[in-house]
């Protein structure tokens, strides 16, 4: 087989057919960061008026390498790889779209991941959102009631602890529906009934609102060249490391990857063999992985790499507190 392969690839080179462009492209391992750590001189996450904490491990999300401009020659290569996948060019850039246009979209949901990880970290260190009005339609049916600047905290008795949450109790009861809205001015907690309206085919109260989430430090992430939404677990982990005393790692190199939700839910992402490898490159003893990534992680292991299965950000932080005890997190 070998050597047939040989007279192939002799026979392919003779005519130049290797150096042809193909309708593909290759994924590899991507670099992986610590996001506990520096990178380019700089803390990737930085808080400032607040002390932080350190760790002796390291929290690693990881990443897929893509090589867009893909001969013949590179293909092969990556079909016989273990490492690298060959796959048709238009899953990673859709027809229509130019490489700059999916790499600006890769860029801003790695810009929404650290957004959705900042909030669901603070939430789980008790900085909680608040769900604030930021305008009131003039002839809305909110207009008689609220006011910008008044925190929304309930409808129909049910809490509102994010702006996502608001919207789905409006628009679960039909349009013409009383609503008790439950909500804050200058402190003092009031209750009001607003009736809903259809606009645009759905039930709405005439506000426009935006969370906010007091805390007394500033937070930022700063890391670039890394797209996708796919660091969301990782940077919440890391974000609550720093704020908290207590070490996550437990002195491990353990890496992962999964998009986060305000919420704190774990999601699914694409790339998991070529992180996996990348994760075992960089010396990771323990592989974070979401729940639903987790029949082609297990398809794809490393060796001597385990694989924890997480669904949220509790069930992550509740794995590594077990794998520092020396209990036993549920795996893949």
């Amino acid at each position: 087989m070998t050597v047939l392969l040989g007279a192939l690839l002799t026979a392919l080179l003779s005519i130049g057919v290797l150096g042809a462009p193909v309708p593909y492209v290759v994924l590899g391992p991507g670099p992986t960061v610590d996001t506990l750590g520096r990178e380019d001189g700089k803390e990737v996450i930085q808080v400032t008026g607040r002390e932080t904490s350190t760790s002796e491990g390291q929290l690693r999300l990881t990443t897929v390498g893509v090589q867009p401009g893909v001969k013949l020659r590179s293909a092969i290569q990556g079909w016989l790889s273990d490492e690298q996948a060959v796959v048709p060019r238009e899953l990673v850039y859709p027809p229509g779209e130019s490489q700059e246009e999916v790499e600006q979209r890769n860029a801003e949901d790695f810009q929404v991941s650290q957004t959705s990880a900042e909030t669901a970290a603070l939430r789980k260190l008790g900085y909680e959102v608040q769900v604030v009005v930021r305008t009131v339609a003039d002839d809305g049916p909110a207009a008689s009631v609220l006011r910008p600047g008044d925190v929304v905290t309930s409808v129909d008795g049910e809490p509102v602890p994010l702006a996502s949450r608001l919207t789905e109790l409006i628009r679960s009861k039909p349009a013409g529906t009383a609503l008790r809205i439950g909500y804050t001015r200058d402190g003092t907690a009031r209750t009001d009934t607003i009736t809903s309206q259809e606009q645009d085919g759905r039930p709405r109260i005439g506000i426009e609102i935006e969370q906010q989430q007091p805390h007394p430090f500033t937070l930022s992430i700063d890391l670039k060249d890394i797209g996708g939404p796919s660091a969301g677990l990782m940077f919440a982990l890391g974000i609550i490391d720093k704020l908290t005393p207590d070490d996550l790692t437990g002195g491990r190199i353990i890496a992962g990857t999964g998009t986060i939700d305000d919420a704190g839910q774990v999601g699914p992402i694409g790339g998991i063999p070529q992180k996996l490898v990348g994760a075992k490159q960089a010396g990771a003893t323990v592989f974070l992985v979401p729940a639903a990534n987790c029949a082609e992680a297990v398809r794809n292991r490393q060796p001597d790499l385990p694989l924890v299965k997480v669904g949220s950000l509790d069930e992550a932080l509740d794995a590594l507190e077990k794998l520092r005890s020396g209990g036993e997190p549920a795996y893949c």
